[in-house]
This record gives C-alpha cells, structure tokens and sequence, in this order.
C-alpha cells in the first residue's frame, strides 16, 4: 500500500493541509503514521476525501459525514438521511425557484421605478417585516442601550 506525506494529499486533492489536520481531528481521515514532522496517509484517503467532498456538495454537515463514515474510512450509508437530506433540498429547490421567479417579474415590470410597479407595491403590501409584526403600540421603533442608563 502506497504512502503519501500530507503535502502530496494536499496537492493531490486540492485541500490545504491545514483542512486535512481539521478532517483528521474531526475523524474523518486518519494518519498511519509521521514520516519526520509530516503526517503519512495511505493511497486510500483520497478516496475518503472524495467522498467527503461530495458528501459536501449534497449539503452535509461534516459532522453528517463523520456519522456516515465507518473507523477504516468506507461509508456507512443511511437511507433514511439521504431521503431526508433529499427532501430538504426538493424544498430548497422551491424557494429559490419562487425567489427567481419573482425576480425575472421584477426585471420585467415596464414601469420607470420598482417602487412605482403596481405589482411590486401589491408584493411590499404583501410582506411585512417581523420586527413590524411585534412592535407593541406606544413603544420606541429605536433601540435603546439599558447600559447607558446605569452609573
């Protein structure tokens, strides 16, 4: 089994060596051993680092992750977090979908300013902020510092 030093790891995967010694930490990846000051790896790490990354691009935790990697390094899939994690991107997906739609409307309102748009008033009249939702009548719209009042 080849071994690699960490720098070799770092310039095969694209990783600083800094993010490797934080994955090592975390448990992700482990060192076989130090050659000098250097950590050594097995050839199967950057395997483990792939799928890392992609576990990364899917939107999990390294934490996730961690749970989803046994001690030598193989995953240990649970079906039930992808369908999860599936889902939670399905509503990810939603919303931004909504958000780009609203946009391209924006983009197409003819008129000379948003704020003049008939739609865009209808959209603002439509969205209150929360802060507006909880301010109690005859209070301060301002912040104050309780800390100033004290000697």
């Amino acid at each position: 089994m080849k071994e690699m030093e960490i720098g070799e790891v770092a310039r095969r995967c694209g990783l600083p060596p800094s993010t490797l010694r934080y994955y090592e930490e975390k448990g992700l990846i482990r060192s076989t051993g130090r050659r000098g000051l250097s950590r050594v790896f097995s050839a199967d790490v950057l395997q483990c680092l792939s799928l890392i990354a992609l576990g990364q691009c899917s939107g999990f935790s390294l934490d996730d992750i961690a749970a989803m990697l046994k001690a030598d390094g193989q995953p240990e899939i649970d079906h039930q977090r992808l369908a999860e994690k599936a889902d939670e991107l399905d509503r990810t997906i939603q919303r931004l979908s909504t958000i780009r739609d609203e946009l391209r409307r924006a983009a197409a309102c003819p008129a000379p300013r948003h704020i003049e748009c008939p739609a865009f008033q209808k959209k603002l009249a439509a969205v209150r902020p929360r802060s507006l939702d909880r301010k109690k009548p005859g209070r301060s719209q301002a912040p104050t510092d309780k800390s100033q009042n004290t000697p």
